[in-house]
């Protein structure tokens, strides 16, 4: 399967831009929504909204039916051992702010929290906030010269009063597929039982197929809008006793059993974290999402996505002026470039005139770019409708942006 005939699947990527046909390389910002994701949402509000769980009528059981598949699709998409490990959220920024906020009796003062210089500010201000209520210290390990992570600092930093290590499954910034799973082995290795890891999956469920199970971490956060499902909607994932041993994050409906004036009692996992009326809709587009993900060879479409990435590599090393932003040794969907003599921001603006749409700032990775003594960058991503002619219309622009420069 090409990603030429995937294309057709994606009804916003018809759209023309002053004329010219939409390139769409944002995809790490939000991807694109299949017809059938939009259409399983519209489907939903035409025949089955009611909230869930709460009532004995017909719509309210079709509405918790649905709900609960979707939660059965996520379970196995990403090999949860228990459905009730799977719990909804707004996103990976709620989804990480939900574990940091229930983590408080984890740590105590003199305790570390073991970060990079890479992460997405949602994978770096919970944690200020947590060690700021706790006493414990947030450190980074430092990156390389490629952008990829300096696992001999990461080691080093790591020790005995290291309780919690938070790191990005693949940077949204770079693209550096960052080696987890022996981030994982190297967290939990002897001393270190106690130490809980968190993986952001932000950037990689789109991408790759994830396996918490064979990743080892303690929790696994991700969205849906980055997984051609709707915005609004994400997954934590953590280990089952763990959930069941901390505190709920939100007080309200659904994640009551018992209220009285004076004190209250729980629910069961998953809706002990699940306060309030949830986002029925996104829960069911994003089981749609999982869904189409099912029907196509994910591994046969990346592998001609990390042809494009290198194909594009290569071409940008020929554009006058523009300067490649790490090189890692694995990489999956996103370049970061900038150029020797114009600002991100205005090369944006060129390429845009010319129907391309990239991303240009600091990625939410203000530290990152402060590493780096950058601004920002020009970041062009790609995903699995991609294809050669948007890259080579990429390209084009580019060589014509920068004569303006």
């Amino acid at each position: 399967m090409s990603s030429n005939s995937i294309r057709t699947d994606f009804p916003i990527l018809a759209t023309e831009v002053r004329g010219k046909p939409l390139v769409y390389l944002d995809n790490a910002a939000t991807t694109q929504k299949p017809q059938c994701v939009i259409d399983a949402i519209s489907h939903y509000y035409e025949t089955q909204n009611s909230n869930v769980h709460r009532a004995a009528h017909y719509l309210a059981d079709l509405a918790t039916t649905a709900v609960e598949s979707s939660r059965d699709k996520l379970a196995e998409f990403i090999n949860a051992p228990a459905r009730e490990e799977v719990i909804f959220t707004r996103g990976t920024t709620e989804s990480i702010n939900l574990i940091a906020g229930c983590l408080d009796s984890h740590l105590q003062p003199g305790d570390q929290i073991l970060i990079s210089h890479a992460e997405h500010h949602a994978n770096i201000v919970p944690w200020q906030m947590l060690a700021a209520r706790t006493g414990a210290q947030l450190i980074a390990c430092n990156l390389l010269d490629s952008g990829d992570l300096d696992l001999d600092d990461f080691a080093q930093k790591l020790g005995p009063t290291t309780k919690l290590v938070a790191i990005g499954h693949v940077s949204n910034a770079l693209g550096t597929l960052n080696p987890v799973r022996d981030i994982v082995q190297m967290a939990k290795a002897e001393g270190n039982k106690d130490t809980l890891v968190l993986l952001d999956g932000a950037q990689a469920v789109g991408h790759l197929s994830v396996d918490v199970q064979d990743l080892g971490c303690d929790f696994y956060a991700f969205s849906g809008h980055k997984m051609f499902g709707p915005t609004g909607i994400g997954v934590v994932w953590g280990r089952k006793a763990l959930l069941e041993a901390m505190p709920p994050w939100q007080g309200g409906g659904e994640m009551i059993r018992t209220v009285s004036i004076t004190e209250s009692t729980y629910n069961e996992l998953p809706y002990k974290y699940e306060a309030g009326t949830p986002n029925m809709a996104g829960i069911v587009g994003l089981g749609a999402a999982v869904d189409y993900l099912n029907t196509l060879p994910r591994d046969e479409l990346q592998a001609q996505e990390d042809k494009l990435i290198a194909w594009t590599l290569s071409q940008l090393q020929q554009v006058p002026g523009i300067r490649l932003v790490g090189e890692p040794r694995q990489r999956i969907g996103a370049i970061s470039f900038v150029h020797n003599e114009g600002h991100p921001h205005d090369l944006g603006t060129l390429l845009d005139q010319q129907g391309i749409a990239v991303r240009t700032g600091h990625h939410c990775a203000m530290p990152l770019m402060d590493h780096l003594k950058l601004p920002g960058t020009v970041r062009a991503s790609f995903c699995l409708y991609n294809q050669q002619d948007d890259a080579q219309r990429f390209i084009d622009a580019l060589h014509k942006a920068v004569t303006f420069l």
